[in-house]
């Protein structure tokens, strides 16, 4: 496969599943499989690309943002509250993630184990959409401190490939007893410094190396995944609040159980 077609097509895969319950990271590893790429090639790649979907994020949220400035500068409680439960829910992830780092990447490396934590993802999905007692918060804000804190290190679960951070976070929200669509825009929200932070991490230490696509191709996987979640954001909000998360369960389950099976048959 060409290099521009294979650019465009990770572009796709990393906005279609980035805020999806489904695992970016994931997916990206068996897609590098399914086509028989030299993963560590494309490694700073499929992590820069991420900045696209996380730029989606701002722009389709740009009123609440601009709302949430303005209420820093008034010193409004609700503005605050806000920046606080993004700022402690990152926290743990910030510093268990430059702890096991090494670890973490050593894990990039295996389509199996991305496979079975599809499942078991998938499985824990359809658990917790049954079992949950959903609160009554009506945005971040509203989310209590503990509350905050307690998805924060559920996110780091996420650290596993395969597991989804958007899935730990919003699966770990609902468990706590938020509400579908606040579970999902904490989520989204909460991805802006997660993935900045790893980002920046990864460019830092391979400032020299970009490697086989160069900045030119890095700038067009960026470009199709920024488009393709901005479609994608909308329309998983809207999903949520009609279905839940019990399809996106089931696509773990298949995609994870096909996966498995073609990985074990080669």
């Amino acid at each position: 496969m060409g290099t521009i077609l294979t650019i465009i097509l990770l572009g796709i895969v990393e906005g279609v599943t980035e805020f999806l319950p489904v695992s970016s990271t994931g997916h990206l590893i068996l897609a590098g499989a399914l086509l028989g790429y030299d993963e560590n090639h494309w490694k700073v790649f499929n992590i820069v690309i991420q900045l696209g979907a996380i730029l989606a994020v701002v722009v389709f949220f740009w009123r609440t943002f601009l709302a949430v400035i303005l209420g820093l500068a008034r010193r409004e409680a609700e503005s605050w509250r806000f920046v606080r439960n993004i700022l402690v829910a990152f926290l743990p992830a910030a510093v268990i993630g430059l702890a096991l780092h090494k670890q973490v990447e050593a894990m990039l490396g295996s389509p199996t184990i991305v496979s079975v934590a599809l499942i078991v993802g998938g499985l824990a999905i359809l658990v917790i959409e049954r079992t949950a007692r959903l609160g009554h918060e009506r945005g971040v804000a509203d989310i209590g401190f503990g509350k905050a804190v307690a998805i924060g290190f559920i996110q780091c679960l996420a650290m596993i490939p395969g597991v989804s951070r958007s899935g730990a976070t919003i699966m770990g929200a609902l468990a706590l007893g938020v509400e579908r669509r606040t579970a999902a825009e904490f989520s989204f929200f909460l991805a802006i410094p997660t993935m900045l932070g790893a980002t920046t991490l990864e460019l830092v230490k391979n400032r020299h190396d970009l490697g086989a696509v160069g900045g030119g191709g890095i700038a067009l996987g960026f470009l199709v995944s920024f488009v393709v979640a901005l479609g994608v954001i909308k329309w998983f909000i809207g999903i949520v609040s009609r279905r839940g998360f019990g399809p996106f369960a089931w696509y773990r389950i298949v995609v994870g159980g096909a996966a498995l099976a073609w990985l074990l048959a080669r």
